[in-house]
């Protein structure tokens, strides 16, 4: 798959202008889908679970099998992910978690993201003149390293959630780093489409490549002894093990040693994460309640506002193969994305209007400028005006995202159901490793302009502050109850894979594996993206039509969900990854 130049990505960085602008990481995809096919579905009467790879989601179904909680096999399925699909997430990234606590029979939501170290500064990652930096100039090394937030969140949710002892959720991983599993065909390709940037660093080159440099091929049995060793101190000393000691030291001296691009992530920085539980933001949508994760993410208010356009329209009778779906689809999305950029951040750090946001009495009115024919002209996709609690004024964001992320979805015999997004941002993260795993480079989240036209950006670098992320994890209740557990990797487009499979589950009533197959039509920026190669290309030329700039394009997204029906549970994994559903 070919990239666009640093060069051309910096250009795009720089100069976007428009209502509201493009990330330069919305042009590239550096993880690439597997391929589209049927999706795997399966069914099951005490407990499922789906996630990106066999290996991750058989470790977690055997946990479950053996009597463990749905956190327990969370932390199972966590660590094989982090072994077998390391580009994606790990032990070095962060992650959201959406839980239904069956018992309490409520939703609760934790925030393991990565936190930007005390010693970073608003000019991160601006150059000596004051411009942003070329993309990959600040994504590879040291600089680009938050603090590491998943093994807390494991840590924190099995204190509360889980039953079986925490050491022993550790053995399917580390039997897999100690014995070798195999390459398989997606990593294989990922590893050689990333080439010479991966070979930036020793441990790394060494791990992804042979000696004669060339990369790991698919069937390669692969081990990773010290993915092992740090699992062993882990689950021996728990989560403190990981923040102090050896392998926090290893952290702070990879970050800080790498070279030109260092970083400035501190031993303090690593002693002092926090897990934060938030409330869940919960939207309305014909008669159902679909909660997610709320700042520092923007996925769940951001496919909130989209749902709560889109409830003014019969979306039903207009049906799945109708232009006129699409145009109501990709301008609602359109215009959520308007208001992400202006509003939502670190709320921590920043104040963000999202009782107002959600308003329904402030959809209906953004739901008025879809009362027309035509797709939206740009100067209409503007951040509209929600209630504040108090008054403030945001500059337009200037972000990078990037879609290599998981997303795995469990439900136990009790009913309590994980739906978790996992990441370490682009892929193979800042391209470090240290103990086996791979650091992020979640901080290239921020915004790297600081300003706009004088006025601070919401989702600026602060020392502490999480950057902004579009990870959606989302649970849907009706009456109260779990109905449907969905989620996906993607970077930004997250928000419009998971608002499309709620419209498509909920308006057209599609089975929850056509759900996670169907053909994706994406529109954040103005330009359509439908996915080539796929029956969503017929609907090119009448979007043409309707006004819009047609852009086909490979979408890598990983839907996983599982639907809680009364006579069972069923699951789907998505055919673009290495995804599969397992239960009994």
């Amino acid at each position: 798959m070919t990239r666009p130049s640093i060069a051309a990505l910096s250009l795009l960085l720089m100069t976007a202008t428009g209502a509201f602008a493009q990330q330069a990481s919305d042009t590239i995809a550096p993880e690439r889908a597997t391929g589209v096919a049927a999706a795997s579905v399966a069914t099951a009467k005490d407990h499922m679970v789906a996630a990106a790879h066999p290996l991750a989601a058989a470790a977690g179904e055997k946990v479950l099998t053996e009597g463990g909680s749905a956190i327990d096999a969370m932390v199972a399925v966590q660590t094989v992910l982090g072994l077998v699909e390391p580009q994606s997430s790990g032990l070095g990234g962060g992650a959201f978690l959406v839980y239904y606590d069956a018992e309490a029979k409520r939703v609760v939501t934790l925030d393991g993201r990565e936190t930007a170290p005390m010693e970073a500064t608003p000019k991160l990652f601006l150059d000596k003149t004051g411009q942003p930096l070329d993309f990959f100039d600040a994504v590879v090394g040291g600089r680009s390293v938050g603090t590491p937030g998943t093994v807390m969140l494991l840590q924190q949710a099995h204190n509360r959630w889980g039953r079986k002892p925490w050491k022993d959720l550790f053995t399917p991983a580390e039997t897999l780093a100690r014995e070798g599993f195999a390459v398989s065909p997606r990593l294989a390709g990922l590893i050689a489409a990333e080439g010479d940037r991966l070979k930036t660093f020793g441990a790394t080159a060494t791990y992804f490549f042979g000696a004669d440099g060339a990369p790991l091929k698919a069937g390669t049995v692969l081990k990773n002894p010290a993915y092992a060793e740090t699992l062993t101190t882990i689950a021996k000393g728990g989560a403190q093990a990981f923040y102090s000691g050896p392998i926090a030291e290893g952290i702070v001296d990879t970050v800080r040693m790498s070279g030109s691009n260092a970083g400035v992530l501190s031993l303090e920085d690593l002693a002092n994460y926090q897990v934060k539980e938030r409330p869940p933001v919960c939207a309305r949508y014909r008669a159902l309640d679909v909660c997610g994760m709320g700042p520092p993410s923007s996925g769940a208010v951001a496919i909130g506002e989209m749902l709560g356009m889109l409830e003014n329209f019969d979306l039903k009778a207009l049906g799945k193969d109708n232009p006129e779906s699409w145009r109501l689809i990709g301008d609602a999305q359109r215009l959520a994305f308007a208001d992400r950029e202006r509003y939502l951040a670190d709320t921590d750090f920043v104040p963000a209007p999202i009782e107002g946001l959600l308003d329904k009495t402030y959809l209906g009115e953004r739901a008025k400028l879809l009362d027309g024919e035509k797709a939206l002209g740009d100067d209409a996709v503007t951040a509209g005006r929600p209630e504040w609690d108090h008054a403030l004024n945001f500059g337009r964001d200037a972000a990078l995202e990037l879609p290599s992320t998981s997303h795995f979805v469990i439900v136990d015999k009790a009913g309590n159901v994980v739906s978790m997004t996992t990441t370490i941002e682009n892929g193979f993260g800042s391209r470090l490793m240290t103990g086996g795993f791979l650091l992020n480079n979640e901080l290239t989240d921020f915004s790297f302009r600081t300003h706009d036209e004088g006025v601070p950006v919401a989702n600026r670098v602060e020392p502490g502050k999480r950057p902004r992320s579009s990870m959606s994890p989302t649970i849907v209740l009706k009456d109260g109850k779990p109905l449907l557990a969905i989620g996906s990797p993607g970077g930004s487009q997250i928000i419009g894979y998971v608002a499309q499979a709620l419209v498509a589950y909920i308006d057209w009533g599609m089975d929850i594996g056509d759900v996670v197959a169907m053909p994706h039509l994406i529109n954040r920026f103005g330009p359509y993206e439908i996915e080539a190669g796929t029956d969503a290309e017929k609907l090119a030329e009448p979007l043409k039509a309707l006004g819009y700039e047609v852009k086909p394009g490979e979408m890598n997204s990983g839907l996983h969900a599982i639907e809680l029906t009364g006579g069972g549970i069923r699951a789907a994994a998505d055919p673009r990854r290495e995804g599969v559903a397992v239960g009994k």
